[in-house]
């Protein structure tokens, strides 16, 4: 009994140990084909966004799941999907936060025409503003009957 709760308790011990392992395994530099293949994986991991961080673009980010997402964008790549079929493909699994320009659609509306629609508020606000104040008089008149 003693054995097995040893070798128990060494086994869980031992576990970070491969899952560190599989992370340096996952850091390896990824290996192109050729010029165009590379340059093709670099644009389109510049158009999807990393999962996990804030505002990181797939390329830029050094977390995990954006060195497994890098390899499985370089995958489909290699199976012949199309750069769209790719981006649907993750918008599927992560939703459309993935895509650094989300597409024009009824939930991403506010995205596109929020900022035009606040724009254009505030200018009718400035212009309704301006027209309630009262027009100037042109001339001033003083007591002593001089005008300047």
């Amino acid at each position: 009994m003693k054995r097995l709760l040893l070798a128990a308790l060494l086994w869980l011990i031992a576990l970070p140990v491969f899952a560190q392992a599989g992370q340096q395994a996952d850091a390896a530099p990824l290996q192109f084909r050729n010029a165009a293949e590379e340059a093709r994986f670099h644009d389109l991991t510049l158009q999807l966004r990393c999962v996990m961080c804030q505002n990181q673009s797939l390329a830029d980010s050094n977390a995990l799941i954006a060195l497994q997402l890098r390899r499985e964008v370089l995958d489909l790549m290699r199976q012949g999907k199309r750069d769209d079929e790719i981006k649907d493909y993750l918008v599927q699994r992560y939703g459309e936060f993935v895509l650094y320009k989300p597409r024009l659609e009824t939930g991403t509306a506010l995205l596109w025409l929020g900022p035009a629609a606040v724009l254009l508020a505030g200018a009718a606000t400035v212009a309704v503003i301006v027209r309630r104040r009262k027009p100037a008089t042109g001339v001033v008149a003083s007591d002593d009957g001089q005008e300047w």
